[in-house]
Parts: structure tokens; C-alpha cells; sequence
């Protein structure tokens, strides 16, 4: 039976949580959980940095096959979307540099594909996990299985037409976000009124 292995990444400049799935035909495996802690470094680049050598590091290590990786979802709080897109945009550049297919998604699907409901809290998305992939422990923190939980959405997608914004490599990266390479970027559509309102 063809094997794959998922990566899921919650990104973040704090904690940046991961988890790696195998899959077998149509049944998943737990691999791994945990988390880059990143709250004793007060260096924003520095941070950066830790995180895309850490995602180099899992990828060459276990060789995943895909990439799941959780969305930033808009705040209240410009700063942090900021850093937290950073954050994310560099994990992506990892996977990409090693053209690894990465899907994206927000954190309502993701919730909905493990617990059913898109405003489950993450102690009820860690329970779940817990159960459905038979973890005898959870983690202190739940970074680490907001990153598994990305993975195993990704699971329960596969297949499925318009899954979430998908990249296989750096030229289709760059072909679906041409309003952000352009050499007079503009604000997407749509994405004004959001801003306006922060």
C-alpha cells in the first residue's frame, strides 16, 4: 500500500507547534508531536530564522511528502498578524525550497474536520486527537497538537476538490500570489475594508 507522511505546522513566533501523520492507503499513523519554543529569544529575526532551520530540519529528517499549515486568522492586533504571517511565510519557504506540496487552512476548518465544530476550543481538538490517533499523554502546551491537528485536516481532505490554497513549489507559489511579487504591490481586493477597520 503507498505510504505518504503529513507535516502539519501551527506557526507562530512564540511557540511554532508541529505533528507528523504516515498514512497507509486510507488509514493514518501517529508519528510525532511537538513544538519549537521560541519565547526565551527576544530577536524577531532571530526567531525567524529558528523556525525555518527547524522546519528544514523536520523535512529533511522525516521527508514528508505534504505539508499541512495553519492560516493566520485577522485580529485586532496588527503587530501580531504581521509577525505571525512572517512567521508562517517562513516555515512555507522551507517546505517550498525542498518543493514540497503545502496546503493551507484556516483554523474554523481545521477545527471542523477533527471535532465537527468550526469554534471548538484546542482542549477539545487535542481530546480528539488524542482519541482518534490513541495518544496516551497530551503536552502542556497545545501548539504541538494544533500542528498535528493540521495534518490530520489534511487527511481527511485529501482528495477533495478545493481543499485550500495549495502550492507545489516556488513558481506556483509566485503564479498565485502575483499581486504580492509585483513591483507595485497592490492591496488585494477586499482586504482594504479589513484593514480599515484595525
Amino acid at each position: 500500500m503507498k505510504e505518504r507522511i503529513i507535516l502539519g505546522i501551527d506557526p507562530g513566533t512564540t511557540i511554532m507547534g508541529f505533528g507528523l501523520i504516515k498514512v497507509v492507503g486510507k488509514t493514518m499513523q501517529f508519528m510525532q508531536l511537538n513544538e519549537l519554543d521560541l519565547k526565551k529569544y527576544d530577536d524577531h529575526y532571530l526567531k525567524l530564522k529558528l523556525i525555518f532551520e527547524r522546519t528544514i530540519e523536520l523535512i529533511d529528517t522525516h521527508n514528508p511528502d505534504e505539508i499541512a499549515i495553519e492560516a493566520p486568522f485577522y485580529g485586532k492586533n496588527v503587530q501580531s498578524m504581521l509577525k505571525l504571517g512572517r512567521a508562517q511565510g517562513v516555515a512555507m519557504a522551507a517546505g517550498l525550497s525542498r518543493e514540497i506540496p503545502i496546503t493551507e487552512y484556516l483554523p474554523k476548518k481545521i477545527k471542523m474536520a477533527i471535532t465537527g465544530n468550526g469554534n471548538a476550543s484546542k482542549e477539545q481538538v487535542a481530546k480528539m486527537l488524542q482519541s482518534l490517533l490513541g495518544l496516551k499523554t497530551l503536552p502542556k502546551n497545545l501548539d504541538a497538537t494544533d500542528g498535528l491537528a493540521a495534518a490530520v485536516c489534511h487527511f481527511y481532505n485529501s482528495g477533495r476538490v478545493e481543499v485550500g490554497k495549495s502550492y507545489s513549489g516556488w513558481a506556483a507559489f509566485v503564479k498565485q500570489n502575483s499581486h504580492r511579487t509585483s513591483e507595485s504591490p497592490q492591496t488585494p481586493k477586499g482586504e482594504e475594508s479589513k484593514l480599515s477597520r484595525k
